[in-house]
């Protein structure tokens, strides 16, 4: 609508904006609309009347009405605070009677928009393609969006990662602009863009679904082998829009995890039903056998000692699996007969036979708990709700608290040895945020001293996420000719979240003001001749500027405040761990090296940047 639009989420409300921009039946929305006056029956019986301020007002094509933004956590809160103003319906459903009332009088509508509602996978796509969709023109030369057709055609269903290298004329930014601009048919809602070998690409809407009418047909044809789904852990499905992963497949149940990491559970022939009724699909292209998870657990809890062993079987075995009996062999005829039992019959059950030729040595033994289960129960609720709180109570305290309550229900008390260490058992990290605060754990955290594939990054690409930010340097100037004193100059920093890269570093002897932050974000454009998609700042005044804020409301750029909360990584934002040294923040850890690439040109200082 040509204006900048606030939120105070970044876990709902920014999801549910980005909802509301690609929706074609929203006309306009507004944030923060003048307040409504809520009449309902407060828990203890008492009429209350409030003035509420909904999150959104919204113009739809066929209605228009006031939309709230909540966590389902939040709304559990409210509800049991609150059961005549929240609650959940026999619709599955998140209400606001009170609301409803209001705006019924005006013939609108009143609705809570809650987070498991999100599709977070069309979420990541949006701001994957967010820069194609604002782009002016994104017409491609004749000859090449014809071969990209041509391909699309000729192989339905191609994963974008081979189309991405299939080495024809387009760049990824052709591929991706023909997307934007429905060219090309990607159902958004199934895999993440970021991820492309689990993209499947269609010349057009109705080839996909006829492609997914085939998989329906095959499936149905075959109602016992399932094989569009990998029924096995890990395997990455899609159910109503949403993706969800298999986490544990029994003999009755399956258990599926969604993206916010919460739990479903289905019977298992209601799965297979889901399944060949085609209302859960892979995200995989195709399901090939795949090693069992079993099978990775032996795997994992195998010795090194073990392995080696393992490894010196199967050599031993190996000629007589590819009938190639080596003619003087020291080992006897009954020990490699059982060796190779072993072999087959791990290969028949968890599709891997290395996992039996593992001894599993170092796992031997009896390593049960020898205490009771009861007593077991009473340590951990006494280890949570009274050792692990901010009054910091002495071990030996909560032990002889534990050891009378023990002694009152009959139990057997733990050992003071057996207490701590079972104290000593967990998350360092945890306890000390528990009884001592955020801040007092902020070192505990774990620190990456290198970058690799798995380190946790923010985005799903280079400069869609950067952090702007100042330090006051550690050093002092002095005048080369006058000798006088110049003071400690101030720099700022814009780093990118995905590659950890600077991609401008701004020195200078003012203070901060909205000065430093159009400086860095124009030398910026002057070196990437672009600016990031989402601007991460704190809430010093000068991002508050009326210069900043319009140059971002110009160029469509997000900006986001981060606070300690954000820090942690509780608001949906990890942490930016690789600066953080013993402690202390990267910005007071490194202006040694910092100084010194300032001292040789920042023009001549790059790093390699990761492509898109």
């Amino acid at each position: 609508m040509g204006a900048t639009i606030q939120f105070e989420s970044h876990r709902v409300e920014l999801p549910t904006i980005y909802e509301f921009e690609h929706d074609e039946e929203v006309l306009e929305f507004y944030d923060q609309p003048s307040p409504i006056k809520l009449d309902y029956q407060g828990k203890n019986g008492r009429n209350l009347g409030v003035l509420h301020t909904p999150d959104f007002f919204v113009i739809r094509r066929d209605c228009a009405g006031w939309e709230e933004c909540k966590t389902e956590e939040e709304l559990k809160k409210l509800a049991e605070k609150s059961p005549n103003r929240y609650f959940y319906d026999s619709e599955s459903r998140w209400r606001t009677p009170p609301g409803e009332n209001y705006a019924q009088q005006f013939e609108l509508y009143y609705r809570l928009c809650v987070d498991t509602q999100i599709n977070w996978v069309i979420q990541r796509n949006v701001i994957f393609l967010e820069d194609y969709f604002r782009a002016e023109s994104l017409h491609l030369e004749t000859a090449i969006n014809a071969e990209i057709q041509q391909l699309v055609s000729s192989s339905p269903g191609i994963s974008l990662a081979e189309l991405l290298n299939h080495g024809t004329q387009a760049s990824a930014d052709d591929i991706y602009a023909l997307i934007a601009t429905e060219q090309l048919y990607v159902d958004l809602s199934v895999a993440p863009l970021a991820e492309p070998e689990r993209v499947c690409v269609f010349s057009d809407k109705h080839t996909a679904t006829a492609y997914g009418l085939m998989l329906k047909t095959t499936t149905s044809s075959t109602p016992m082998s399932f094989s569009a789904i990998n029924l096995s852990i890990g395997t990455s499905i899609s159910w109503d829009g949403k993706g969800l992963s298999i986490i544990h497949v029994g003999d009755t149940e399956v258990t599926l995890q969604d993206e916010l990491e919460q739990l479903i559970q289905l019977k298992k022939s209601l799965f297979l039903n889901l399944v060949q009724q085609a209302k859960i699909k892979s995200l995989q292209k195709s399901e090939t056998p795949d090693i069992k998870a079993e099978s990775w657990e032996q795997f994992y809890r195998a010795s090194p000692e073990d392995q080696a062993e393992a490894l010196r079987r199967y050599k031993v075995i190996e000629p007589y699996l590819n009938g190639n009996p080596p003619e003087n062999e020291t080992v006897s005829e009954r020990t490699i007969r059982h060796w190779k039992l072993k072999y087959l019959a791990a290969q028949q059950q968890y599709s891997c036979g290395y996992v039996g030729l593992l001894s599993h040595r170092s796992a031997k033994g009896n390593r049960t708990r020898k205490l009771p289960e009861e007593t077991l129960v009473l340590m951990e609720k006494f280890i949570l709700d009274d050792y692990e709180t901010l009054k910091q109570k002495k071990m030996w305290e909560v032990h002889g608290a534990l050891v009378r309550v023990c002694e009152q229900q009959g139990a057997i008390a733990p050992s003071y040895k057996a207490f701590t260490k079972e104290i000593k058992k967990r998350s360092s990290y945890e306890q000390i945020k528990k009884r001592q605060g955020r801040r007092a754990a902020y070192k505990q955290e774990t620190f990456y001293w290198e970058l690799n594939r798995t380190t946790p990054r923010h985005g799903d690409r280079p400069f869609e996420i950067a952090h702007i930010d100042h330090t006051e340097l550690d050093v002092e100037l002095v005048c080369s000719r006058t000798g006088r004193s110049l003071g400690r100059p101030w720099v700022t920093f814009l780093i990118d979240a995905y590659s950890r890269r600077f991609l401008a570093v701004y020195l200078t002897f003012d203070s901060p003001s909205y000065r430093s932050c159009l400086m860095v974000l124009r030398l910026c454009v002057q070196r990437h001749n672009r600016l990031p998609q989402i601007i991460v700042v704190d809430n010093g005044a000068e991002f508050h500027s009326v210069y900043f804020e319009t140059l971002l409301a110009t160029f469509e750029c997000t900006k986001v405040f981060w606070h300690f909360k954000f820090l942690m990584g509780v608001e949906g934002l990890e942490p930016t761990r690789p600066f953080r040294v013993n402690g202390f923040s990267f910005f007071r850890s490194f202006h040694c090296y910092l100084m010194a690439i300032a001292s040789s040109g920042f023009k001549n200082w790059t790093l390699p940047l990761p492509s898109t």
